[in-house]
């Protein structure tokens, strides 16, 4: 199994470590220090090394930060995890925090009022560090520290070194030499010798090079820098490396261990190109002469070539059988089946095409109440029995070398009731609005995001996350720089693949959630129009549970779409599956 299910954290550690972690910050001079839920690479999901929010306080998700003084300690998390923070933390000695509503500033000037606030120059950016820097002035400083929790924190796991891989060019598109003669010419361009990457994907993307240094995420933990003649110094440990790895990354890419990483960036000379969003501030610090300089891999990594999409295409239809075969059987009875059985049952059809090499994340298996927590781990002490009349929420995907796969549906059990009949409906109006969008250029998603919220809101409902996220090309599945969401600031462009998963949570009862990705397509005419417009074109094909649909609130041209839709899971999906699966996908199929 790529999953597993151990309870991975604790209430009741909380306590002694956070008396541990107070202690030290106590011997040096420190009036709080500040926990956040990355790693040097800001990445979403980290190494069990990184892990010191949950280690801390037991809270297991994928945003967060903690600020810990000595007599509060705050855990700020957002809308996703309001519910989950409450069930994995010790409220006795925590504090919950909100995230937007709550702002780390503002609640340390209320219970901290004046001293001084530790944190670990590695795990802050530039940007993060200087706007809490002004919040804060006077009555608070920050001051860089070595990092606390790892002071106190016992038997603390090794770093990663999982083997580097080459990734063949008949799936990244592009060589990496070309990659990187394109991007030195835009160092060229900005007057900069170098820049500096600090985000995996990015490297991974430049290099052409995947890894598992970080669990469902095909990265190998790095930093690299490009100079201005297209030669790179990949700092990571050189015990990943083979004599493949070598052959593929040719005489221009030398790698340098991690403790030679300060004295190399010293010596660069010129300016130096450092993102001030992503990049640990300790890095600008090491540079003689930093410019502010987004990494340059970020919008090219999002807009994928016709290689990386032809990719994710087949990997959608590998993944949609393995989902139709999982679907299907869900239909032959739950019969002393758990949340556990199920997540099982569904990696072992993904599997069967012996073409996955991880899942995309942890699967979300919610039945009943569980599917009410958005980004809900089942684990040995959380799991459910399914059971009839209930709700039962999927949110998975898989990671294949031609694609990352990320889907959710939401089946009934049994018979479902009006109300769960009602919010789903809502929720496929709002999916279905953004599957069928045409946009002209400029458009970003902040722009679209009402969309799909609009069938809610006109029934007084609303969801606490966004409506889509980026996805990577067997890399991250949540990938920037675009997203659908009130935050989302950047256009979207040919070529990114976006999730589309509005959803409706009733705390308590059950959780909806529908979920397809989409490639933006490239602009074309329309009949009768000025201005050419993008689409949407679908990546999965995976029925959507008709019997949780109320026919009288679709319009007719959602029900076209909905039909057309599933005449066309049938026509790709049908060849694919075994005989009973088809007989059961034919039936999921049949026009509303």
């Amino acid at each position: 199994m790529y999953q597993n299910f151990t309870t991975p954290s604790s209430p009741h550690t909380g306590a002694p470590r956070l008396k541990a972690l107070r202690a030290a910050l106590k011997a040096a001079g420190l009036d709080s220090f500040l926990i956040p839920r990355v790693d040097a690479h800001q990445g979403e999901n980290v190494a069990p090394c990184d892990e010191r929010l949950a280690w801390l306080t037991g809270f297991t998700g994928s945003d967060g930060h903690c600020a810990v003084l000595q007599d509060i300690a705050g855990v700020f998390v957002d809308g996703r995890y309001t519910l989950q923070v409450r069930q994995q933390i010790d409220t006795d000695v925590f504090t919950p925090q909100a995230i937007p509503d709550d702002k780390l500033s503002a609640w340390l000037i209320k219970h901290l009022k004046s001293g001084t606030v530790g944190y670990d120059p590695m795990l802050h950016s530039h940007d993060a560090v200087s706007t809490l820097e002004a919040a804060l002035a006077p009555q608070i400083t920050l001051k860089q520290c070595a990092n606390m929790v790892d002071a106190v924190w016992q038997n603390r796991p090794a770093a990663p070194a999982a083997p580097i891989r080459p990734h063949p060019v008949e799936f990244a598109g592009k060589p990496s030499a070309e990659k990187r003669r394109e991007l030195a010419a835009k160092l060229v361009e900005a007057g900069l010798a170098a820049t500096i990457l600090t985000l995996p994907d990015s490297i991974a993307w430049l290099l052409n090079i995947r890894g598992s240094d970080i669990a469902h995420t095909p990265v190998p933990l790095a930093f690299a820098i490009v100079h201005d003649d297209a030669r790179v110094s990949l700092i990571t440990n050189p015990a990943k490396s083979s004599p493949a790895l070598a052959a593929h990354l040719g005489p221009d890419v030398t790698i340098i261990p991690p403790d030679g990483f300060a004295a190399t960036l010293q010596a660069l000379t010129g300016k130096v190109g450092v993102d001030r969003a992503t990049a640990p501030i300790w890095v600008s610090q090491q540079l003689n002469s930093p410019a502010w300089f987004a990494d340059p891999c970020i919008l090219p990594k999002a807009c994928k070539n016709e290689a990386e999409l032809n990719g994710s295409r087949q990997a959608h239809l590998r993944d949609g059988a393995a989902m139709c075969e999982f679907l299907a059987w869900l239909e032959t009875g739950i019969e002393g089946l758990t949340e556990i059985d199920v997540v099982k049952k569904l990696e072992g059809f993904r599997r069967t095409s012996n073409a996955l090499t991880d899942i995309s994340f942890d699967t979300i298996c919610g039945t009943g109440p569980n599917g009410a927590i958005v980004h809900y781990r089942v684990d040995e002490a959380s799991n459910r029995p399914i059971e009839n009349n209930t709700l039962l929420l999927v949110d998975s995907g898989g990671q294949y070398m031609d694609g990352t796969t990320d889907i959710t549906r939401t089946v009934i059990i049994g018979t479902p009731d009006a109300e769960m009949t009602r919010a789903f409906t809502l929720v496929l109006k709002g999916m279905i609005a953004l599957s069928k969008l045409r946009f002209p250029a400029g458009i970003a998603g902040a722009h679209i995001d009402s969309l799909a919220r609009a069938p809610l809101w006109a029934a007084g409902l609303d969801y606490k996350h966004g409506t889509g996220h980026g996805v990577g090309a067997y890399l991250s599945v949540h990938e920037g720089p675009a997203r659908i969401s009130r935050a989302g600031e950047v256009a979207l462009q040919t070529g990114m693949i976006l999730s589309n998963e509005p959803g409706y949570y009733r705390e308590g009862e059950w959780g909806i959630r529908i979920e397809n990705l989409l490639i933006v397509t490239p602009p074309k005419p329309v009949e009768g129009g000025e201005a050419p417009m993008h689409s949407f074109e679908t990546l999965n094909f995976v029925p959507i549970d008709t019997r949780l649909i109320d026919p009288a609130l679709l319009a007719k041209p959602e029900r076209q779409w909905l039909n057309d839709y599933h005449a066309e899971v049938l026509q790709k999906i049908g060849p694919l599956v075994e005989s009973a699966t088809f007989a059961w996908l034919k039936t999921a199929c049949a026009p509303v």
